[in-house]
């Protein structure tokens, strides 16, 4: 179970140092105040760069470190096993003062046919990418996560899957990928910045046992976990991809 703890150039112009006929000004020395009216210096540590936010991820390259968000506090980590492959790895980081820490890797399933630099709609591939993490919701009631949550009963699966399993089920809840969407729009919204065509409706969903359309499907107990941990005051987002594209 995935706790808390372990849960993924302004070139300013330099001031002139010269006068007019080119020699040196000479700037009055301030004078001194008294020591007992002086204020300490109060030095702000520096805000650590996408770079740095990231290092310590396995997996990621710099691509993929320079696309994460600096103040993105939560990474999780979906690891495809070949760029054709259905079947991935998720991983949550969380960065604490000691630096990120990982939780515990989990199975999961991506689209039939593996991942998409370019994702369009309805070709069964999942897009590679980092997308934030900033609503839940779907079929039930919201069940405590501190993502702003939408309920709706529009998203139901008929049929089965295909691995001919039922999908019945799996999207009780589920944590919406902004990949194509709108953020702080409800699930179902039909908002598409870059178009129908690139398609939509990417989310994290309890999976069904087999290959997605493009989402990415973990484990009923996995998906609750993540649920609980996402916090959006962290900032959380997801970086996925297969494993060569994100080593890059």
């Amino acid at each position: 179970m995935i706790d808390r703890r372990n849960a993924v150039a302004l070139l300013a112009s330099p001031l002139p140092l010269t006068g007019c006929e080119g020699r040196a000004e000479a700037t009055p020395r301030p004078k001194t105040p008294p020591s007992h009216s002086r204020r300490p210096t109060v030095r702000r540590a520096p805000e650590p760069s996408a770079e740095a936010a990231a290092q310590r991820i396995p997996g990621l390259g710099p691509k993929g470190r320079n696309a994460t968000p600096g103040r993105s506090r939560q990474v999780v980590v979906a690891t495809g096993h070949g760029k054709d492959s259905p079947e991935s790895t998720v991983v949550p980081h969380e960065r604490t003062e000691a630096g990120r820490q990982a939780g515990a890797a989990r199975s999961a399933h991506n689209a039939l046919r593996g991942w998409s630099d370019h994702h369009t709609a309805r070709h069964l591939r999942s897009p590679v990418g980092v997308h934030t993490l900033t609503e839940a919701g779907d079929l039930l009631r919201a069940p405590g996560t501190r993502l702003p949550y939408h309920r709706s009963t529009g998203s139901v699966s008929p049929g089965t899957g295909f691995a001919g399993e039922p999908p019945a089920g799996s999207f009780g809840h589920v944590i919406a990928v902004d990949c194509n969407r709108k953020p702080g729009t409800p699930l179902l919204d039909g908002t598409r910045p870059l178009g129908a065509g690139r398609g939509g409706g990417i989310r994290f969903h309890a999976g069904h046992g087999g290959p997605t359309h493009g989402r990415i499907g973990i484990a009923e107990a996995h998906m609750k976990a993540l649920r609980l941990a996402l916090d959006p005051g962290r900032h959380p987002v997801v970086v996925m991809g297969h494993a060569d594209r994100l080593a890059l």
